[in-house]
């Protein structure tokens, strides 16, 4: 009999192993196996053991957990197509996936959780009232309703501006698949993020189970969430992009909410795209998949243009709400002399005390915490690099320490330069800490706030600060890209980007996407209220205000912007036009590091579909005081990539223990970051 067990990718056990049982097991029963001197939980997976030894050589399962229903034949199917196509091992994919607390549990403790009283309501809710809904989203659920009455309905990517009626979209659907005795699954990017979605699920769903399964929950939160999924007690499940292998066997909608998000591409073990395996699990179970942006990833747009899957648009705001004018501040107006790349214009003061004046709230966003991104000194020309990293350490002035957001490596500030004894050390750039300090400085009496990593560290803190802002006690709003998506604040009537700049010339080809949509999202926080729409502004300081990519932010034209984007990359052969993969290594050494990947170079099958670039260091080269290179892999067809990864998985894992100063290595398929 075959058992999937979590073997780490260093051990190269990426297929189940055989165990001889005492007893007939279904393919998904959960069992208690040894394996070496260790006693861990598995998986019966389907298919013929190998062969490879006599029954009487092979190792006994140890027992079942019983009371547990098996997992869907569906679910071992979409979990080996996941480790196949990222190329990790089928046990360490499907444990980790579970949760962890199944590991330590024994018979009777499973069986007490299993006997909680459950709730048993199923039924859609009545009692939340509806809203009226506009004539866009009404021909879109037309068109939707008419889509799922398909055997194996297409993918659907919902366009739809900010503010359009995307959620009620989502809830309708949800209602009409409730109401066939289905389950329904909503992806979101970040669930602390998305407070508003999962109060207005919980609000129309009033009598019908939900279950949330994100990283903020305890290890017992989660095991009984997801029992409650798996059992089918749990009738909408609502979670992050760990959920998108959530056990549920009456499975009837996937919905991926903002599915351009970065944030579905997992960045360490399997690095799978939920987006992505959400796609494949409704191709699976052919059952229908939403995917709904105001941004659409560039491949989903693309797969739409090509009729692989349906586009329904929402095109206006509810309430006919205008969209926010933007503003386009050019900052080489401003005189040239000391801080003017740090300047907050006086236009945009301006802008920012009519609002005052007229008792609307402000966001102002910087994508860099901290205070500034580096202190410097005059003299010898010092910068407070970390020790551990090929990085900056940044100056955090609250708690006056020098913080590097790699490797947290945190000093207190010198009171002098560490290299010359100069005194006159001076923070160079800026971050979300100086920027609400320049605020409160130009508007004296305003009521600053700042939302990012560093303010919303304890518990409960960004809830907090989201609700003052909610409640009107805010009236300036500062912060990272945190505070630019899925917040439905009513009062905000002007954004502004005070140094967008740095994306529009990224070695990464992904990164005019990244802040096209980020600056849509942000721009969509203003407005929302129809009332106020029609004075809604996006304010942007550019040094480049005749950008192409600030042109058609200005028209609000995702369409002309993804025209273009999908011209350069068919012109450069770059995704969706051709497929990646990246072989990352970190070593003690940059050389062990580059020696390792040049060797997988030599061991690779040739292949004259597939290109082999030469090993180069990451962005930031050395972290931790490990030292990372990288190597990409392009491929014509995904076939040929899949193909090729397969046959070098087993000559890597040879190779690790030739290169004896490697720490690890990894393949991430269709990376996201290069």
């Amino acid at each position: 009999m075959r058992v999937a067990v979590d073997a780490p990718q260093h051990s190269g056990i990426s297929a189940p192993l055989d165990y001889v049982a005492s007893e007939p097991l279904e393919p998904g029963r959960l069992v208690r196996v040894p394996l070496g001197k260790r006693e861990l939980l598995g998986v019966v997976w389907p298919g013929e053991p190998d062969g490879g030894a006599a029954p009487e050589q092979l190792r006994p399962i140890i027992g079942a957990l019983q009371g547990l229903p098996a997992l869907d034949p569906r679910w071992l199917q979409l979990i080996e197509f996941a480790a196949s196509y990222y190329q990790r091992g089928v046990g360490e994919l499907a444990l980790s996936t579970l949760p962890p607390q199944l590991r330590e549990l024994d018979a009777k403790q499973l069986a007490r959780r299993l006997k909680k009283p459950k709730s048993h309501a199923k039924s859609v809710a009545g009692a939340a009232v509806k809203p009226e809904l506009s004539a866009a989203q009404t021909a879109v659920l037309a068109q939707l309703d008419e889509a799922l009455q398909s055997p194996a309905p297409k993918p659907v990517l919902l366009h739809g501006v900010t503010g359009s009626g995307k959620t009620e979209v989502y809830l309708r659907a949800a209602e009409h698949a409730l109401a066939q005795g289905r389950q329904v699954l909503v992806l979101v990017p970040e669930i602390n993020l998305t407070p508003q979605l999962e109060a207005r699920f919980a609000e129309r769903f009033a009598d019908v189970s939900i279950a949330a399964l994100h990283s903020a929950l305890t290890p017992a939160q989660r095991l009984k969430n997801w029992l409650t999924a798996h059992s089918g007690q749990a009738r909408l499940v609502l979670g992050t992009r760990l959920a998108v292998f959530a056990s549920m066997p009456e499975l009837g909608l996937v919905v991926v909410d903002e599915e351009h998000d970065p944030s579905y591409k997992s960045q360490d073990g399997a690095r799978y795209s939920a987006r992505d395996l959400a796609i494949y699990r409704g191709h699976l179970e052919k059952l229908p998949v939403i995917l709904g942006s105001a941004t659409p990833s560039i491949e989903s747009w693309q797969r739409a243009e090509e009729g692989r899957y349906l586009r329904l648009s929402l095109p206006a705001r509810i309430g006919d709400g205008a969209m926010p004018r933007v503003r386009l501040f050019d900052m080489k107006l401003l005189p040239t002399r000391a801080g003017v790349t740090t300047a907050i214009a006086e236009p945009l003061l301006e802008a920012l005390r009519a609002r005052l004046a007229r008792g609307e709230q402000s966001l102002v966003f910087l994508n860099r915490r901290g205070y500034a991104p580096v202190l410097h000194c005059g003299e010898c020309q010092w910068k407070s690099d970390c020790p551990h990293c090929s990085a900056w350490r940044v100056f955090h002035k609250r708690d006056r320490t020098l913080r590097c957001h790699h490797c947290s490596f945190t000093e207190r500030v010198p009171q002098s330069c560490p290299n010359c004894g100069n005194h006159d050390i001076a923070p160079l750039g800026r971050g979300t800490e100086k920027l609400e300090e320049q605020l409160a400085q130009a508007l004296p009496g305003a009521r600053v706030a700042r939302i990012d990593a560093d303010s919303t560290r304890h518990k409960g803190a960004l809830e907090a600060q989201l609700a003052a802002v909610h409640a009107g006690e805010v009236d300036v709003l500062v912060g990272t890209q945190m505070i630019t998506k899925g917040h439905d604040f009513r009062r905000i009537t002007l954004v502004a980007a005070v140094n967008p700049d740095a994306a529009l010339f990224s070695s990464d080809f992904r990164a005019p996407e990244r802040l096209f949509s980020l600056l849509m999202q942000a721009a969509g926080r203003a407005g929302r209220d129809a009332d106020q729409a029609g004075r809604s502004e996006m304010w942007v300081q550019t040094w480049h205000p005749e950008h192409a990519l600030y042109k058609a932010l200005q028209q609000h034209d995702y369409e002309a912007f993804a025209r273009s984007q999908l011209q350069e990359r068919e012109t450069a052969n770059l995704p969706p036009y051709s497929h990646l993969a990246l072989l990352r290594a970190e070593a003690k050494t940059a050389d062990a590091a580059k020696a390792f990947l040049d060797d997988a170079a030599t061991a690779m099958a040739e292949d004259e579909r597939v290109f082999v670039y030469p090993p180069v260091p990451m962005s930031v080269a050395r972290v931790a005081d490990v030292e990372r290179m990288q190597m990409l892999v392009e491929a014509s067809h995904r076939g040929a990539l899949q193909q090729l990864l397969a046959q070098w998985l087993p000559e890597l894992h040879g190779l690790k223990r030739q290169h004896r100063g490697l720490i690890r290595w990894a393949i991430d398929v269709d990376p996201l970051a290069i």
